[in-house]
This record gives structure tokens, C-alpha cells and sequence, in this order.
């Protein structure tokens, strides 16, 4: 008979907020419920499927926890399982290990908790033995690899292994029991669970390695699809993984051409279109969309100027078609060819194309310039959470063109909000 498990990871439960643009009261009300409705959902998974048990592969938790209504929320859910005879496995993560929850909460017998010494645990099964086995974090750090630490596998059996890793290492993610792919494909075992990493990742083959993603975003740059696997061991030994979409709500960003637009109440039936579309391709019951507006249109001044204004149409856009909110709107268009032609063209002096002149050739491609602003923005990039760090690049050269980039964004918004058409649009 095959055994059956739900593998996730990365729930942290009832996690803060961390988009300041996450204005809206109702918004904020939604994502900050999310990780629950998530776990729900697994919790559903597992009850519809009659899996044989769910497999947790550290962060249930979101650091140091102290309401005791998460505590009371995990209560209820594991209770479900526990009721149907699903058993748990659970190790914990690098925001596990700062969690009061961690060192208070009493879970049923039906819950193994792995401890910071390695275990296994032999489930008799039909076919052949499953041995699950684990080890957590004693602390919030864990600069080498564990991999070391856990026992040989059992012969004879199938050797499933959970395990919280920065695996090879990823963008956004700080280092954490680090290991190579390639020494847990060559480990023995049959899977491995992995956790960590909030992006999915699946390596099949004679050792499938599996990084199930997080199955909740909590912000845009936690965007796209969130799920779990669904894994069934079968008989001969052949392992089926499936994908299972968790999320209650989408993080997105969505494109927007206004190129070539010249009526302004066209960009708002444009934004309505893409919203359209990201509706349509939707496998979530929300939508949060951060619209990125590009394309060479004569109303470039005017959108970068009323960038409010158009977050504000956008939103109703978004609530006509029901679930949907925008997060936020970036600003990417640029004046079309034969304007910026005329621009350069100019010989007159004028007050603004002269100052656009002086900023191009005596502070953008200053060397003063830039190094001021990479320190501030290096000072800046220290106090983010580690997962956030990434926005600024990944290396020193993508660290350097995402400054210049943001300064030269930054010179057309000021550049907008001087600008006095004239029409005598100011």
C-alpha cells in the first residue's frame, strides 16, 4: 500500500507585515491573516487526501512569538490531524529556534517535534518500512551543513529526510546549514524534505530533492504562485510529487503598455485590461498587484507627476472586478522617440533642460555623487531582514546599477513635478 504525505514548509504563522505599502485597513487585514488560512488549507489537504502524515520542514513559526492565540490557532489545526490518525513531523527552522511558542507549546503523541540531536523514526508500512528523519535548529544560526549529523539510512527501507537549508544558497536568503545538492542526491536517501527557501524548487531522480516555496507571500517580493507537495511513495519504490497551490492571496506584478497613449483616460482602462488578465490566469481567490507602467507615451511628465492620482483609479479599477488590490504602481515609461529628438535639440536655454543637462553631466556621473549614495544605500541595506537584502542586487555590480537606476528614476520624478507645460498644466 503506498504512503502518502503532504510536504511544506516556511508557514510562519501569523508573520507581521512587512510592505509598508500595505495602506489599505481591509489589505492589511487579509495578508495579515493569510499564513493561518494557508496552514488551514494544508491541514485540509492532508484531510482530503488521507494522507498517512505531514511533514513540516521548519518556520511554522515567525520568530519571537508572544500571543498565545498562534499557539491556540496550531492547537486546533493539529487536532484535526491528530483525530484522523495523520501523523506530524516537524523540525524546526531558524525562526523556530527564537520562538516562545517553540518552548512552550505541548503537541499530542501522534507529533514528533525533532530535537538538535539527529533521530529517525521507522513507520511500518505494507510494502517496505518508512524511516522519517529530522533534525532541528538548537539556534536562530546554523553556519555548516548538518547533513553530517543525520544518521545512515536504513537499508531495506525508504529514507525520507526533512531538513531546514539555504541548500546551495539563494538571493534574498542568508546562509543556513548550507549544503550541496549533490551530496544529498548521493546521501542514500529516498527524498528529501527541505525547507528555508521560499521559492519552490524540485529535483527529481533515484534521490528526489524537494524545496516546497512558502505556501503563503506575505509581500511583492514574495510574488507568484505558493503551494505544497503532495508525495506518494508508491509500492516499487517510485515517488509521484505533486504540486498544490496554498495561497490565499497573489502577489503580482503586473505590466502595463501605455505606449503610444496620448488620452489620459486611456491609462486607466489599460491598467483595467491587465487587471483583467491577471484575473483570468488567477489560482488564488486574491489578487495584489504592483502595476508597472511602460511604453513611450507624450503623457510621461503627466503620469510621473500624478502617480497618486493613478493609484487611486487603479484601485478602483481593482475593486470593480472584485478581490483584486493594488500595492503599489512603478513608473517606467519614457517620452516617445520624436520628443526626446526635440529635446535634445533645444538650443534655447530652457530653465528645465538646462538643469536636466547639468544633472546628467555634473552630478549622475559624478564619482562623489555615486559613492555618497552607495553608502547611504549600503546603510540602508544592513538594517533590512536578511530576506529583503536582495533588493538592492545580489553582487556588487547589480548593487551599483541598482543605484544608478534609482537615481536616474529619482531625477525624472523631480524633473515631472517642475515641469509647467505649455498649455499652462501645472
Amino acid at each position: 500500500m503506498a504512503f502518502r504525505f503532504v510536504h511544506a514548509a516556511d508557514i510562519h504563522l501569523d508573520s507581521p507585515l512587512r510592505s509598508l505599502a500595505l495602506r489599505d485597513a481591509d489589505l492589511a487585514a487579509l495578508i495579515g491573516n493569510a499564513t493561518r488560512e494557508a496552514f488551514t488549507g494544508i491541514v485540509q489537504l492532508c484531510l482530503d487526501e488521507g494522507v498517512d502524515a505531514l511533514l513540516l520542514a521548519g518556520d511554522l513559526y515567525d520568530g519571537e512569538q508572544t500571543s498565545m492565540k498562534t499557539a491556540r490557532f496550531l492547537s486546533a489545526q493539529i487536532r484535526r490531524l491528530h483525530e484522523a490518525g495523520i501523523r506530524v513531523f516537524i523540525i524546526r527552522g531558524n525562526h523556530d529556534a527564537l520562538s516562545r511558542i517553540t518552548r512552550e507549546f505541548t503537541f499530542p503523541d501522534s507529533v514528533t517535534v525533532f530535537s538538535g540531536r539527529a533521530e529517525a523514526i521507522a513507520i511500518p508500512d505494507g510494502a517496505r518500512p518508512i524511516v522519517i528523519h529530522g533534525l532541528s535548529f538548537a539556534q536562530p544560526s546554523a553556519p555548516d551543513s548538518l547533513l553530517p549529523k543525520y544518521k545512515q539510512p536504513v537499508e531495506g527501507a525508504v529514507n525520507i529526510g526533512l531538513m531546514h537549508t539555504s541548500l546551495d544558497g539563494s538571493p534574498g536568503h542568508d546562509a543556513y546549514a548550507p549544503c550541496r545538492l549533490v551530496d544529498l542526491q548521493r546521501s542514500g536517501f529516498r527524498y528529501w524534505a527541505l525547507g528555508h527557501i521560499h521559492s519552490r524548487r524540485v529535483f527529481e531522480g533515484a534521490c528526489a530533492v524537494v524545496m516546497p516555496g512558502m505556501p503563503q507571500g506575505r509581500d511583492i517580493n514574495e510574488a507568484g504562485a505558493k503551494s505544497a507537495s503532495l508525495v506518494t511513495v508508491h509500492d516499487d519504490g517510485r515517488i509521484e510529487i505533486e504540486e498544490r497551490f496554498t495561497h490565499i492571496a497573489r502577489f503580482e506584478r503586473v505590466g502595463v503598455d501605455i505606449g503610444g497613449i496620448e488620452d489620459w483616460r486611456a491609462i486607466p482602462a489599460a491598467i483595467g485590461s491587465a487587471l483583467e488578465r491577471l484575473r483570468a490566469d488567477l489560482t488564488s481567490t486574491h489578487a495584489i498587484a504592483r502595476l508597472r507602467l511602460e511604453g513611450a507615451t507624450p503623457l510621461h511628465w503627466r503620469v510621473r507627476r500624478d502617480a497618486d492620482l493613478l493609484h487611486e483609479q487603479a484601485a478602483e479599477a481593482a475593486s470593480v472586478r472584485g478581490r483584486t488590490w493594488i500595492e503599489g504602481i512603478e513608473v517606467a515609461c519614457t517620452a516617445p522617440m520624436a520628443e526626446r529628438a526635440r529635446g535634445d535639440a533645444r538650443e534655447d536655454g530652457a530653465p528645465l533642460a538646462e538643469l536636466r543637462r547639468l544633472i546628467d553631466a555634473d552630478i549622475l556621473s559624478g564619482a562623489g555623487f555615486s559613492s555618497e549614495i552607495e553608502a547611504i544605500a549600503s546603510a540602508l541595506r544592513a538594517q533590512l531582514p536578511g530576506e529583503c537584502r536582495a533588493l538592492f542586487g545580489t553582487d556588487e555590480a547589480a548593487f551599483t546599477g541598482c543605484i544608478a537606476d534609482l537615481a536616474r528614476e529619482g531625477v525624472e520624478d523631480v524633473l515631472a513635478r517642475l515641469l509647467t507645460r505649455t498649455t499652462g498644466e501645472a
